[in-house]
């Protein structure tokens, strides 16, 4: 691959992240004068499997399964979820080697006993393909197959999205740094933080203790022009952002740091006043989503009982 060829960054996303992509796109482009291409893959057209337990559990779930042919089946493409921010130039991680891997992704897990103590933290934490470099001149996926192999049960969702099954395990390679997919933590080593825990990204509510770190990409975005109030205030309308957002972005960062609990105490008040619920077309989706898996073994049940 030519050196002067861009780095190709997909993007994972449905529609309430549009304006987190934006962020993210700023932040890869902030800290490197490398040619970056960041390619958003919203609510792509992807076959649904038949059985409901198989679908994806978010409306961007097999995306990442989707690169090598988007990218022709040549080159490199890095993959990540949009509810992310980069401080570190980006090829750092573009230019890691395969070593003969077909895919690279995140190394163990650090700094639990920290994040698993946060509000809205899972029971654990695991490692992750939210951050993937792929060889896709290596890769032969296609979407529809994959969907297909699921619908006959050649493997599971679960292997499918957790154990990579779609390649030999000495096929992938966990050498991406964790500090490129950094888990809801901070610190001066940290190349990427994940706001992972989906009840407290910064957009959707003011308990992520790391928020004010997102705020203050926004506010430059703004400052500087790539990003208007009214694209923002167009998210919180839609349901996307929390109402309390515009607040936090004019007075979080000029208030003393004793008063900023009052101020999450005061927004979260103003978002519940208003009807703000984070993430409703999600949890909406995964709701129906376990109606129809209800439905799917009932059905199933009613067969095996006729046979």
């Amino acid at each position: 691959m030519s050196t002067n060829d861009p780095i190709r960054v997909f993007v994972g996303a449905d529609r309430s992240q549009q304006l987190a992509i934006s962020v993210l796109e700023y932040s890869i482009k902030r800290f490197t004068n490398a040619h970056v291409e960041v390619i958003p893959m919203v609510d792509l057209d992807v076959p649904v499997p038949v059985d409901p337990r198989n679908r994806q559990r978010t409306g961007f779930s097999f995306s990442r399964f989707c690169i090598p042919k988007l990218a022709g089946y040549s080159g490199r493409a890095i993959y990540m979820d949009a509810d992310m921010q980069v401080f570190r130039d980006i090829r750092e991680l573009w230019n890691l080697p395969f070593l003969g891997r077909k895919i690279l992704v995140q190394e163990d897990v650090k700094h639990l006993d920290e994040t698993l103590k946060l509000t809205n933290a899972p029971a654990k934490r695991i490692k992750q393909c939210a951050v993937m470099l792929l060889d896709c001149s290596r890769l032969d996926w296609d979407i529809t197959e994959i969907v297909g192999n699921l619908d006959s049960r050649v493997f599971s969702y679960e292997q499918l999205m957790y154990d990579m099954c779609l390649v030999p395990e000495n096929d992938v390679g966990y050498t991406i740094p964790f500090e490129w997919n950094s888990l809801e933590h901070y610190d001066n080593e940290t190349r990427l933080i994940h706001y992972t825990d989906m009840g407290t990204q910064p957009w959707v509510s003011t308990l992520n203790p790391n928020g004010h770190i997102w705020l203050a990409e926004v506010r430059r975005m703004i400052s500087d022009g790539s990003l208007t109030v009214r694209q923002l205030k167009d998210e919180i309308e839609a349901g996307f952002f929390r109402p309390s957002l515009m607040r936090d972005l004019k007075w979080r960062h000029k208030l003393p740091r004793w008063f900023l609990p009052m101020l999450d105490h005061i927004n979260t008040h103003i978002d519940r006043a208003m009807g703000y619920v984070a993430h409703k077309a999600v949890y909406d989706a995964k709701r129906g989503r376990s109606r129809a898996i209800k439905e799917f073994e009932r059905e199933s049940s009613k067969e095996d009982r006729c046979v």
